[in-house]
């Protein structure tokens, strides 16, 4: 996640002082998601320790440390919070799966092609997954947002989205692997600190990540091309443990609460803008204002390829999604997703 701009940090830094100089000084205990990602770096890390302090006037101080440094791979992290292990903490929604199928009901592979797109049906989900998370598992929904768009990287030329088959794909989540599958291409379960290794030796042929994270984490320096289509845009959760939220002072979780909702805004346009740069850094394009660009190769995206996209999404995600979800999941799905998307689950 990411520090406001300036602008928008103005803006609510206008009204801090009216509302922080009656807060009670609270510190909380955070997990950020995986921490060699901009999401962490640039967004959640300076949330936390930066940001919330200042407009809180020193009341609201935070620690925090990545998922990745804790010796966690982000798909315990629901359980732990419902558990009260962690207080606050975030991760990818596609990570929860299989454990629970809704996590996957506003990020099915091929169903959002732009960013606004994705954040309409992400909206239309969320007050779906805050009560399934307050009602199953005590856990208090605080925000949703993405990654940059989730995009196929290559160690070998790729032509486009039928050039898969046959490849071994590192995929998190099972509807991306439906989605991979699908291609004819074989989807493998594998952490993301441990793509570069499996790119280097071959174990996997490819790989699905957000656009700027796998520059961040320099994928480019073992992968030579990038896929412009977008899959997916993994987007994270932030939750903390319900009995902790609601034992907050009033004044506290009102504060957090606004302060949240501008945080989760800030992420999105991040997200945008990530997506973009992302993809000229990995080419080492003029746009890039990272240091360390790459050299890899654009794919461009086809009418074929988008064909190919949206059968699959039909035939085969919906469907498969559907089935794990159950029958009164996908008519909630339909009235609220499906609706904004344009379609529907049989």
């Amino acid at each position: 996640m990411k520090l406001p701009s300036l602008s928008a940090l103005a803006l609510v830094l206008t009204a801090a002082p009216l509302v922080a100089q009656d807060l009670p000084e609270t510190k909380l205990n955070v997990v950020g998601s995986w921490g060699m990602v901009s999401m962490y770096t640039d967004f959640t890390q300076p949330f936390f320790t930066k940001t919330l302090p200042e407009l809180s006037g020193g009341a609201i101080t935070a620690e925090i440390r990545p998922f990745n440094e804790l010796g966690m791979d982000g798909s315990e992290i629901i359980r732990l919070v419902e558990q009260g292990t962690l207080q606050f903490a975030e991760t990818p929604m596609g990570y929860l799966i299989g454990d629970n199928a809704l996590n996957g009901g506003n990020d099915l592979p091929g169903l959002a092609s732009d960013i606004a797109t994705a954040r309409a049906i992400s909206d239309a989900w969320k007050p779906v997954m805050a009560e399934e998370y307050r009602t199953a598992y005590g856990v208090e929904l605080l925000g949703v947002y993405p990654y940059s768009a989730q995009v196929v990287y290559c160690r070998d030329a790729l032509s486009g989205l039928s050039d898969l088959d046959g490849r071994k794909i590192r995929a998190s989540g099972s509807a991306i692997g439906d989605f991979v599958d699908a291609l004819g291409a074989t989807a493998v379960s594998m952490s993301f600190g441990e793509v570069v290794q499996g790119l280097q030796t071959g174990v996997i042929d490819c790989a699905i990540t957000g656009s700027m994270s796998g520059f961040n984490a320099r994928w480019n320096e073992v992968a030579t091309h990038i896929y412009e289509l977008p899959i997916a845009w993994s987007p994270v959760v932030l939750v903390a443990n319900g009995a902790l939220w609601d034992s907050l002072d009033d004044s506290v979780r009102s504060f957090l609460t606004e302060q949240f909702t501008a945080f989760e805004n800030e992420v999105w346009e991040g997200a945008g803008r990530e997506t973009a740069e992302g993809f000229a850094c990995n080419a080492g394009e003029a746009a890039c204002t990272r240091d360390n660009p790459g050299s890899m190769t654009r794919v461009a995206v086809s009418e074929a390829d988008i064909a190919l996209r949206d059968k699959i999404l039909r035939d085969v995600v919906l469907a498969n999604w559907g089935e794990q979800c159950g029958a009164e999941c996908v008519a909630t799905w339909n009235a609220s997703v499906g609706s904004v998307a344009g379609m529907s689950i049989e």
